[in-house]
């Protein structure tokens, strides 16, 4: 069962090591390449602080963004802020985000995301965590996904396996670490491929975060996955 207090105090202490470790930034870290093609540290920093103010429109039954248009100009727009300017504005956000999960709220029912993606408003604070333990990666200040919360690491993988389940380019596939199993793509009565390796591996490939070459695969090449 999906905890949202438990979650949003998760999304607080992820809030917290990545403010601490941007904080040992300076302007000119901020203006170099993040791990994301085409995006500085300043365009991840900036989507953190606008993502969180999307989902207080989703808990408040706004559209999540006025248009990806929008979104994107947002982005662009924040990007080239110093430092200082960079790290308030996550934090305000974070906050304003941490408001809108504190108020009482029917935490069953359904609500919109980007794209026509609804989901329940109990799973808004697990997408949040992802959004900051996965972009701290991406910022590239020594906090790989071997860092990530073991807690977090678990949920995340079967997140994105029921993403990709029934995907009709995806093979039937299982993912394994070596203690726990999970199913993914078409629809089967058995797998196609096996998939093994580390956790954090494992969580790499599916986010696009890691090509996978460090995976072991049984049954066929690994399955190329979609975009997210």
């Amino acid at each position: 069962m999906i905890d949202h207090v438990r979650d949003l105090a998760s999304v607080q202490e992820a809030t917290d090591r990545l403010l601490s470790a941007a904080a040992k930034l300076d302007n000119a870290d901020v203006t170099q390449p993040s791990r994301l093609p085409g995006w500085s540290r300043g365009h991840v920093l900036a989507h953190l602080a606008r993502n969180a103010d999307a989902l207080v429109n989703v808990l408040e039954g706004r559209p999540m963004y006025a248009s990806a248009e929008a979104r994107d100009a947002d982005i662009e727009r924040d990007a080239p802020r110093p430092l200082a300017e960079q790290l308030a504005d996550v934090r305000a956000s974070g906050e304003r985000f941490q408001e809108a999960g504190a108020a009482p709220a029917d935490w069953s029912r359904t609500v919109e995301l980007r794209n026509g993606v609804t989901d329940t408003a109990s799973r808004v604070p697990f997408r949040r965590w992802v959004e900051v333990e996965l972009h701290h990666v991406d910022l590239g200040v020594g906090y790989e996904l071997e860092d990530l919360p073991a807690e977090f690491t678990e949920r995340e993988i079967g997140f994105l396996a029921d993403r990709f389940a029934g995907h009709p380019d995806v093979p039937p596939t299982r993912l394994t670490d070596g203690t726990r199993a999970w199913r993914t793509g078409r629809d089967a009565d058995a797998p196609e491929v096996t998939v093994r390796g580390p956790r954090a591996d494992l969580l790499g490939w599916l986010a696009g975060r890691r090509d996978g070459s460090a995976l072991t695969v049984e049954g066929g090449p690994l399955p190329a996955l979609p975009p997210l």
